[in-house]
């Protein structure tokens, strides 16, 4: 027998054949049987079924003559429709076929929706539904799951089976099921006390009704299951969305919602929801001052998000009361390792007027901002470009000084619990002989007096070895980093920080990552220093709102085994302890944050994620699973934000035009 001979629906038939069967004209059950055949047709006299025709007056006599003629076309029957009357509405219907349960346990909860056939190929993972109840509350939720299941009882694993698909281009939607799993995220009712418009469970197919006036809207955690066959709809209300996802209406943009790297679009204009960071003090801090990382591989567009945040900060209408009753703007200073935040500056020329309006109408800042100031690191014989941006240059060094309180400075390389003591004990002596005026060249001939060393063995304050091993790594401070011609960074407080304004710390130029780091932490520490002081060198640093930006933050922040990393850590994570109490906020981002100190990370409240491919990097920052697996797949510009304080876990679109110039 050949398999081709089974085609689907049983074709290949002879004319009034059925069943895949080749009969003759009179051959099939339905058709013209002889007198006294059984089927109610017509019968000799006598016949079953005790029908009293007259001749021609009966469907049945009619057929029984075509039947005797041996003559009649195939027969041909109506099909019935099963489409129930009525206009469709949502998405589909809650199922109980597998049951139906919400539970504190999100693993315990069961709650499926059946998906019609003509609604499915616009379903996807992570889209956001709608489920009404009577009361005219609704269940906000997230499609996890979705899968196709036999309608029938039928063995589809077959030869037959596996041909018939081979030989045809598609197949019936509506022998299958195709069910959806559904993650309820929260129920959205009216405010009781508000005038609340009617939003009858009804209307889902319509996003589920009004939402009213935005502020009468709230959500509560799940505590109800829905109705069986309770209809589905996909959640198009930007209100209800924000609502449901807890995003606030206002604050810092970030972003536009997506779910699976596609902006969720909505019947609103515009049609996209904008994605916001809370900047007020309604429930607590600002978010800014309760720390950031942006975590991205390379070209990933992490630079280019980080300026699109920071432009937003630096709004001219953004203040942020102190502790005094003052409200200030924001000061931003941004460590730039490689040249690229002082473009800040500049208006971005690949941005139209149209682009521009749009970004007006959704109150998102945009332009270059004028208060930008390169603070250039000086370092002997190496020159600074600046040629990429038109934002004021100034030269800076790091006096000497300064080592005074930070030993670290001065620590070429690791010192052990032996050797930083002995490192702190010999500045402490030198700045009591030669004052704060002390140079770094002075501080190398004062440890090459051999009398001092042989003084601190005999009494047992130093050991000659010790006292050996800390000057060859105060010799390994690179040459030209203190003391050079240019204004002390402790003279350039007023400049360092401005409120409204951006400090851009460019550290691509120097010539070793040993100078880079100095730099840096000389710079960060004095600010952080001064923020967390009650008797502070500088006013200006304590009573002016900080953000403090380092890209490439695991280069400084590091864990290490050695005894000033350890220092450093130290210093940032009391910073980042106290920055909400002294409005001082970390801003870091990096390729590798799991090389951050877990002191400083565990601190952080916002993580913007976008593409990572290295697994212990994805780990590390920590985001649920279902966004987690998600990472590796972003496009370029596509970020998770995992704000707890802020709102759900979500993915979202960032800007395709940066909002200043960025790169050539």
């Amino acid at each position: 027998m050949d398999l081709g001979d089974f085609e689907p629906g049983g074709e290949d038939r002879s004319s009034g054949g059925r069943r895949g069967e080749d009969r003759p004209s009179g051959g099939s059950d339905s058709e013209d049987r002889s007198a006294g055949g059984s089927g109610g047709e017509d019968r000799s006299a006598g016949g079953s079924g005790g029908e009293d025709r007259s001749s021609g007056g009966s469907d049945g006599e009619q057929s029984a003559a075509d039947s005797s003629a041996g003559t009649r076309e195939d027969v041909a029957f109506e099909p019935y429709d099963v489409d129930p009357a009525g206009e469709d509405r949502g998405l589909g219907a809650i199922a109980v076929s597998q049951g139906l349960r919400v539970a504190e346990d999100g693993d315990d909860t069961t709650l499926r929706a059946y998906v019609t056939s003509d609604n499915r190929d616009a379903v996807r993972l992570g889209k956001y539904l709608l489920v009404p109840y009577p009361d005219d509350e609704l269940l906000f939720s997230r499609i996890t799951a979705l899968e196709y299941a036999q309608e029938f009882q039928t063995d589809d694993a077959t030869e037959i089976h596996a041909r018939r698909a081979m030989r045809r281009d598609g197949f019936e939607e509506r022998d299958y099921k195709f069910v959806a799993s559904l993650a309820p995220l929260a129920v959205l009712f009216e405010d009781e006390s508000a005038d609340a418009g009617s939003r009858a469970g009804s209307e889902a197919g319509d996003g589920a009704g009004d939402a009213g006036d935005a502020d009468d809207l709230k959500r509560r955690m799940v505590d109800r299951v829905p109705k069986p066959g309770a209809v589905v709809a996909e959640a198009t209300d930007p209100e209800q969305i924000k609502t449901g996802l807890a995003i606030p209406s206002a604050g810092i943009f970030l972003g536009h919602l997506s779910v699976g790297g596609e902006k969720v679009r909505t019947a609103a204009q515009p049609p996209t929801i904008d994605y916001r960071l809370r900047d007020d003090y309604d429930d607590g801090d600002p978010l800014v001052f309760r720390h950031t990382l942006v975590a991205g591989g390379t070209g990933s567009g992490k630079t280019h998000a980080t300026k699109n945040v920071l432009r937003q900060l630096l709004a001219e209408d953004r203040t942020y009361e102190m502790d005094d009753g003052r409200s200030a703007r924001l000061a931003v200073v941004q460590f730039d390792p490689q040249d690229e935040y002082a473009q800040m500056h500049d208006d971005n020329p690949a941005m139209d007027d149209s682009t521009a309006r749009r970004y007006e109408r959704e109150k998102i800042v945009h332009g270059g901002h004028d208060d930008t100031i390169a603070l250039v690191p000086k370092e002997d014989g190496v020159p600074y470009g600046g040629d990429n941006h038109r934002a004021e240059q100034l030269a800076f060094t790091i006096p000497f000084s300064m080592a005074r309180d930070r030993p670290w400075l001065v620590a070429g390389s690791s010192l052990n619990e032996n050797q930083y003591p002995a490192l702190v004990q010999l500045l402490n002596r030198f700045f009591r002989e030669y004052g704060d005026s002390g140079t770094y060249a002075e501080f190398l001939t004062f440890l090459d007096d051999p009398a001092l060393k042989e003084e601190l063995d005999e009494s047992g304050r130093v050991h000659e070895a010790t006292f050996d091993a800390v000057k060859r790594r105060v010799h390994g401070v690179p040459d030209g980093v203190f003391d050079q011609s240019a204004r002390p960074i402790t003279e350039l407080d007023h400049q360092l920080v401005r409120p409204g304004g951006l400090t851009v710390i460019p550290t691509y130029h120097l010539s070793t990552s040993r100078a880079k780091e100095m730099f840096v932490l000389a710079v960060s520490s004095l600010l952080i220093d001064d923020k967390l002081s009650n008797a502070p060198d500088s006013e200006r640093i304590k009573e002016t709102p900080l953000l403090l930006g380092m890209d490439e933050a695991h280069n400084f922040l590091a864990d290490a085994d050695n005894v000033q990393a350890r220092k450093v850590i130290s210093k940032f994570t009391e910073a980042a302890k106290q920055g909400r109490k002294e409005r001082l906020g970390l801003f870091l981002v990096t390729q590798d944050p799991q090389d951050v100190a877990e002191s400083v990370f565990k601190q952080i409240n916002t993580r913007l994620v976008l593409n990572l491919g290295d697994e212990d990097a994805i780990k590390s920052v920590n985001i649920p699973p279902e966004l987690e697996d998600k990472v590796p797949y972003m496009e370029k510009g596509q970020l998770v934000v995992y704000s707890p304080d802020n709102s759900e876990p979500v993915e979202l679109v960032g800007l395709p035009v940066c909002l200043t110039r960025h790169g050539e």
